[in-house]
């Protein structure tokens, strides 16, 4: 047995002293191959001595798997061993389909945090938003589980209810029961927005296996709309593929770097260029960025920032800087393990840090503070006429207010209600013009040059003329 749990807790590295109390300043102080042994062969002696002490009968597969988990969670939020059924289940949810809740989560000092709701889930029409704490699941209290341990229990059979007990930053804890559904991503929705219909709005919610080809079909049909700009909107959008991030960030450059990922030795950098070839034809375009952005957002954030492509806007990203691989142990099994840091094209790290919009816009309520019909008017004074109509108008007033209050907002007004989108459209705008005046400027130049250079050959050849004659 001793052998057996050797050679299993070998695939997962080394085991470092105190990895999980040392602060991540601290320089980490190595042990030497004979001290790892002594460390592995103490870990096997607790392994034998609970299985043989525990009062019930003891899962051998389960306390082994906990303490692979247990040691991949000491090195970062990130890093955690894969059952063949969470392996599986990582597969699903990459290729765009997956049973749930539709919800992201990470783990932040022992609890459960939301990085991000995914757009149409039961997640997101709870109300659970970027930055809540999941504190309980089914009155089970989540301290003590392991994040892959959380995300199993709220995943179920479709149709069946869970309760969670979320908490939201400045309010109560709130208990709230959703339907777990099939979750099915389309990472990538699009349409014209704005009054004539020519801001291009592109909304990622994820970055997955399907993302690349979606995104070049967005922009190949807006294109054919003569859109004049484009809002790319990647609010709350946890993440996802590597790759996905850099072909949408390669849709909208002609050149120049995308990202750069720096691994464990200072020679292990990799460095990814965009190609030739801007499918949104150089218009201006604004990312829409908030705290429940992360990873994959912030590279692409980050690219179309410092190659001066786009304007961001919105609020600080969420700072996941950080690159996990999957490493199959040949069993069904798997490490999810982060082997690299992001780094945008001026050098900047994502970790912990985020983009920094530049344009914060904060989301904010829209407020009327000007009523249509105003307190002040010839109806305010004591002895005015009356309107022979305003009993018909009150009643029909009456009426629509009611059949108001009964209709769900439309598309329309729910864009109204964003301030951020708003605020983005409005950038779009303001830089098309300017785009369009910097074209005329050079357009007419051109012509002015063209013209003279036009009068100067006709002058010349005047002269000519005039010198045969003589």
């Amino acid at each position: 047995m001793l052998k057996k749990l050797l050679m299993v807790l070998a695939l997962c590295g080394p085991m470092v002293a105190g990895a999980a109390d040392k602060a991540k300043d601290e320089p980490v102080t190595h042990l030497t191959d004979e001290q790892i042994y002594e460390e592995l062969k103490k870990l096997a002696l607790v392994f034998e001595v609970a299985r043989d002490n525990f009062v019930e009968e003891a899962d051998e597969k389960k306390m082994l798997e906990g303490a692979m988990a247990g040691m991949l969670g000491a090195l970062d939020p990130h890093s955690s061993y894969l059952s063949a059924d969470d392996f599986k289940e990582f597969s699903d949810k990459s290729h765009g389909e997956f049973g749930g809740l539709g919800i992201q989560i990470t783990s932040d000092r022992g609890a459960v945090r939301v990085i991000a709701p995914i757009d149409d889930t039961p997640a997101e029409k709870a109300g659970i938003k970027a930055g809540d704490y999941i504190t309980h699941i089914d009155g089970d209290q989540v301290f003590d589980l392991t994040l892959n341990q959380a995300v199993k229990k709220m995943k179920g059979r479709p149709g069946t209810k869970v309760k969670l007990t979320v908490i939201s930053d400045g309010q109560e804890p709130r208990t709230v029961t959703l339907k777990r559904a099939i979750i099915k991503v389309k990472s990538v929705k699009y349409e014209e927005k704005g009054d004539d219909q020519k801001i291009g709005y592109i909304r990622i919610s994820d970055f997955g296996a399907t993302t690349a080809k979606e995104i070049k079909e967005a922009l190949t049909a807006l294109e054919k709309k003569d859109v004049i700009g484009y809002v790319l909107d990647v609010r709350n959008n946890p993440g996802g593929y590597l790759t996905a991030a850099i072909d949408v960030s390669d849709a909208f450059l002609d050149s120049g770097e995308i990202v750069s990922t720096r691994g464990k030795n200072k020679t292990d950098i990799e460095r990814t260029f965009a190609k030739p070839g801007d499918l949104a034809g150089g218009k201006p375009v604004v990312v829409l960025i908030n705290h429940g952005s992360a990873s994959a957002s912030e590279i692409v954030a980050g690219a179309l920032q410092d190659n001066g492509r786009a304007l961001v806007m919105g609020s600080q990203s969420f700072g996941k800087g950080s690159v996990q691989q999957q490493k199959p142990l040949g069993d069904g099994t798997a490490i999810h393990i982060t082997i690299a840091r992001y780094y945008t094209p001026s050098g900047r790290s994502i970790q912990n840090e985020g983009i920094t919009p530049d344009v914060e816009v904060l989301h904010s309520k829209v407020e009327v503070l000007e009523k249509k019909e105003s307190t002040y008017s010839e109806a305010s004074f004591k002895n005015s006429l009356k309107n022979e109509d305003a009993k018909k108008q009150a009643k029909k007033k009456s009426t629509a207010d009611d059949d108001d209050a009964a209709t769900d907002l439309t598309d329309a007004e729910k864009d109204a209600l964003d301030y951020q989108l708003q605020r983005g459209m409005d950038m779009v705008r303001a830089m098309a013009k300017m785009r369009l005046t910097a074209a005329d400027r050079v357009a007419a130049v051109e012509q002015e040059n063209a013209e003279k250079s036009a009068a100067e050959k006709s002058e010349k050849s005047d002269d000519k003329k005039t010198s045969d004659k003589k």
